[in-house]
């Protein structure tokens, strides 16, 4: 099935684009066919003829993220719907008839530019004769959102991270689904080719309790206690969380407490639920493990004997952070999700590394997807 995905440098199109390449990871981890041959299109594409009708050709479905979200009124008023037109008239040159999953907004029942904006973009769509899901959205969060851009959540995550005071609404209220979440029910609605008009709901959450739950995860986080994460929702949010603190939040060195006897440490406390699952590894020198990525799992590295470097890379982009770690100055290091990483054993003696997650690994969905940090293998 060829997707091609609007909107991919988005927050909701990149987690989408992810979610197809995990889905495609899986396939070949399993010796199967790839079930997704994906074309990513920003907005700008749609000025390109030629880049637009290369992405549309053979196109079996379109989700499309694209959209204007903040402008001027007068701007804003046409904007999403001359978009829509510009994508069905891409779609009608390159002759495909894909099915279109367009992410509405609930803003789209008021009488707003905004919310016109939206439903007449919808009405578009609606009008096409194509294949259709008109999937309304509330307040959308996720790991790499854009702070002080409409998105509260990452607002509130940056300003607590960076020990802000934010301005809060006391009566202020929103409805939260994980971008990942949305992005899921997009592509499964193209796979079981399922049209109209759907409605997902989030978690309603006063703004107040979103700041305290945030600012709880951080001041835990920073005594080095994984805060309860038996609640899916929090799982989501605390990996919002933790992926606001990159690049520069680690590693983290942990507290030494040394007496003649020697010395102690703890590697990690807390997480919540059935405990998680804690193993390590020898690794021989010059060997690199890992080299995958996670959609929600929690996992932690802990050299605790030897040199290493932990390399990290965002799904679908190119910088790499490298981290250099080792058993002298143990120091944690802890993977954020849709990220993908690995360890490199850089010294002359084998590599001893304690790995936490939060969950006990499941063979039968083991959330780990093949990603090489560094596609060619070389160093970064």
């Amino acid at each position: 099935m060829k997707v091609v995905v609007t909107g991919a440098g988005g927050l909701l199109g990149w987690h989408a684009a992810c979610r197809l390449r995990a889905a495609n990871a899986m396939a070949q981890f399993r010796n199967e066919a790839e079930p997704f041959a994906v074309a990513a299109l920003d907005r700008s594409g749609f000025n390109d003829q030629d880049r637009a009708l290369a992405a549309f050709r053979d196109a079996d479905a379109v989700l499309h993220f694209a959209g204007v979200n903040r402008a001027p009124d007068d701007d804003i008023e046409d904007a999403n719907l001359r978009i829509a037109e510009a994508l069905l008239a891409s779609v009608n040159a390159a002759g495909a008839k894909p099915h279109i999953v367009y992410a509405n907004s609930t803003h789209a029942e008021k009488d707003t530019p905004y919310g016109r904006s939206k439903r007449r973009a919808g009405e578009a769509f609606g009008a096409s004769g194509l294949a259709y899901t008109d999937l309304v959205l509330p307040h959308i969060f996720g790991e790499c959102a854009r702070p002080f851009y409409n998105n509260v959540t990452a607002t509130l995550c940056r300003q607590v991270i960076d020990g802000a005071t934010p301005s809060i609404n006391p009566d202020g209220r929103v409805e939260l689904l994980h971008a990942g979440a949305a992005a899921q029910s997009a592509i499964d609605a193209v796979v079981a080719g399922k049209t109209g008009r759907q409605f997902l709901a989030g978690k309603p959450v006063s703004v107040p309790d979103l700041h305290q739950k945030i600012a709880g995860f951080h001041q835990s986080y920073l005594a080095n206690i994984v805060p309860d994460l038996s609640d899916p929702f929090d799982v989501a949010l605390f990996n919002s969380y933790r992926a606001a603190l990159y690049p520069d939040g680690f590693p983290r060195p942990l507290t030494l407490n040394t007496d003649p006897r020697g010395t102690l440490f703890e590697a990690v406390k807390g997480g919540g639920g059935r405990g998680g699952q804690t193993f390590l590894s020898w690794t021989e020198p010059g060997i690199t493990r890992g080299d995958h990525f996670h959609l929600d799992k929690v996992e932690r590295f802990l050299v605790v004997s030897g040199e290493a470097v932990i390399r990290i890379r965002r799904v679908l982009t190119d910088t790499v952070w490298e981290y250099r770690v080792s058993g002298e100055r143990p120091a944690a290091v802890d993977m954020p999700t849709l990220h993908t990483h690995s360890i490199e054993n850089v010294g002359e003696q084998p590599l001893l590394t304690l790995f936490w997650t939060n969950e006990i690994f499941d063979p039968a969905a083991p959330d780990t997807y093949r990603d090489r940090v560094l596609p060619d293998g070389g160093s970064a």
